[in-house]
This record gives structure tokens, C-alpha cells and sequence, in this order.
């Protein structure tokens, strides 16, 4: 297997030279801002991971792995219009740059640029690749759509919220997984072994997400803190605060989040957390994700020295600061 170090100068080489301009100009630019960008590059670094840990080629799997990389950072230029986050990867956000409908349109233009690395795939395999891809994105899509709802309902629960990311995040990370695993024409059992790793991985990675946007240090996190509370969005934190809250402080998160100044708004409701131990609660329910996440990878057909290898990186991805 190639070390992850190889498979990051990897991504960096299928990524970092390619040039995305055309004409209109104001149509690409906004594409090759995002795309330049770089990012923590994840889903094709996993894609890659898993291709070379079952044994495969990589260059049977770089087309889909860029197609989807592609296709997240679409949907994160309409996230960040629907979120109102001004920010992203510590830069402006496309919206804020240019605007909303530029934003919209140069988003729409990178979903079809991602089919079009996707159906570039072996034609072996392409079938198959198309119907991960396809189930993938619609998944996201109706992961982002319980994510709206959310925002305007007075509560939700955990098991709900769970769902959603399950849909908005985690099947992105799984499909990586999976692609690498089929492009390196690995067994059925293993293909959907790696796909359910990759389901708690994820689940584990937004649950950090969420951490960080609450406790996390904003010049390496790259997104304002608090962001999530100033939108209203019913988090694990704040299910988990509310969960335990007695009736009192269930009153007190409530009133917090009603209120307009956001700054204040921050302020209070991470004083409820820290008085219920919600940084305690998240890490336990990560550590535990994780654990069932490594009792999955046990039992996938891969050498003890391919398993092994893999390791120190997957505690680094749950365990982030960023």
C-alpha cells in the first residue's frame, strides 16, 4: 500500500495544476477560486486510501475521486448561501465575493463538470461508479433539506439529527471509501464493509465539525465560531444540552437562541454547554463511533500491515482540531 503521505502529494498533483477557466469568465472564476482553494481535499484522499489498501490502481480511480471532490465543494457554495456563512477556508465565500446568483450558477456549472470526470471512469466499473455517484448526491441533497427543516422547528432529537448528517455528510465520506474499494475491484462484502466504516467515520467527522464550530479556535478552524447557534441549527450539542437540561435550563437555551445579538447569543448559550459538560458528552459519542468504525475495518479482507497503516490517520480525522 502507498503511505498517506504519497496519496496527499497525490491529490495535491490531480488537483493543484488543474486550471478550470473559461469563458464567461464570471461563470469560472468563481470555479476556480473554490476549486484553488485546496481544502483539507478528504474524499479523494479516501478514495485513494481505499483503492491502494484493497490492492487496486490508482489511476482507475481518479476520475470518480476528483468528480466527487468536484461535486462537495458544489454543494458548499450553495450551503453557504442557504447558511449565510460568509466564510470559508478562512477566505470569503463565493456569495460574498460575488453574489448570491453568481453563486448559484457557477455551483450548478460544477455539478455537471463533476459528471463529467465521473463518466470517465473504466467502463468496467462505470456503471456501478455512476450509481454510488448518483445515490450519493441525491442523498445529500435530502441531507441538506432536513438540515432546513430543522433550523424551523423548535426541536428536534438526536436520533433525527443523526439521519441527517448520516445524508449530508457521512455518505459523501462513505462513497469515497467505496469507490476506491470498487475501482480496486474488491468484494462485494468488503465494498459494503467499507461503506458502513465510512458511514461512522463520517457521522464521527461532522460531530467534530460541530465541536469545533462551538469550541474550536477560528483562525484554524477557518469559519466563524458560533456560527451554527447564530443560525439556529439544532446541532448534537444543542440536542445533547437540551436532552439534559432540567426544566429551567431547557428555558434558558430556548430564550437563548431567540436572540438577535449574535455575539450575546454565542456567549450564553456556550456558557449552558460548558454548565452541562457538552464537550464531554460530543467527545464520548466520537470516541464510541470510532470504536464501532474499527471493529468494521477488523473485518475487511486487507492485511494486518495495510489496517495498520491506516490507523494513525483515521485517529487523526476524528480526533481534529480543524
Amino acid at each position: 500500500m502507498h503511505s498517506i503521505p504519497q496519496l496527499q502529494d497525490k491529490v495535491s498533483e490531480l488537483f493543484d495544476t488543474r486550471n478550470y477557466l473559461s469563458t464567461p469568465n464570471e461563470l469560472y472564476e468563481p470555479i476556480q477560486y473554490t476549486l484553488s482553494q485546496g481544502g483539507k481535499r478528504l474524499r479523494p484522499l479516501l478514495s485513494l486510501i481505499s483503492c491502494s489498501m484493497f490492492g487496486g490502481n490508482l489511476s482507475e480511480v481518479e476520475n470518480a475521486a476528483i468528480g466527487l471532490e468536484i461535486f462537495h465543494n458544489f454543494t458548499l457554495l450553495h450551503d453557504d448561501i442557504m447558511d449565510q456563512s460568509p466564510m470559508r477556508r478562512g477566505m470569503p465565500s463565493v456569495y460574498t465575493k460575488w453574489d448570491t446568483n453568481t453563486a448559484i450558477l457557477s455551483g450548478d456549472t460544477m455539478f455537471v463538470l463533476a459528471y463529467d470526470y465521473v463518466i470517465k471512469t473504466n467502463p468496467e466499473i462505470l456503471y456501478n461508479t455512476l450509481v454510488l455517484f448518483n445515490q450519493t448526491a441525491r442523498e445529500v441533497c435530502e441531507g441538506q433539506q432536513y438540515d432546513m427543516n430543522f433550523e424551523n422547528l423548535l426541536h428536534t432529537n438526536i436520533e433525527e439529527y443523526m439521519e441527517m448528517i448520516r445524508l449530508k455528510t457521512a455518505v459523501l465520506i462513505a462513497a469515497a471509501l467505496k469507490m476506491g474499494a470498487l475501482a480496486a475491484r474488491a468484494s462485494q462484502y468488503d465494498q459494503d464493509a467499507i461503506y458502513d466504516f465510512g458511514i461512522l467515520i463520517g457521522i464521527a467527522f461532522q460531530l467534530r465539525d460541530d465541536f469545533l464550530d462551538a469550541f474550536g479556535n477560528q483562525a484554524v478552524f477557518g469559519k466563524p465560531i458560533g456560527n451554527d447557534i447564530v443560525t439556529n441549527k439544532k446541532t448534537f450539542l444543542y440536542l445533547k444540552a437540551f436532552e439534559k437540561a432540567n426544566p429551567a435550563q431547557k428555558n434558558q437555551l430556548i430564550q437563548a437562541f431567540a436572540m438577535t445579538d449574535s455575539q450575546q447569543k454565542v456567549k450564553q448559550v456556550l456558557e449552558i454547554y460548558e454548565s452541562l459538560q457538552i464537550r464531554h458528552e460530543t467527545d464520548n459519542i466520537i470516541l464510541e463511533l470510532h470504536r464501532q468504525a474499527l471493529e468494521i475495518l477488523n473485518k475487511i479482507n486487507i492485511s494486518q500491515e495495510n489496517r495498520n497503516s491506516i490507523l494513525p490517520f483515521l485517529h487523526k480525522l476524528v480526533g481534529r482540531e480543524v
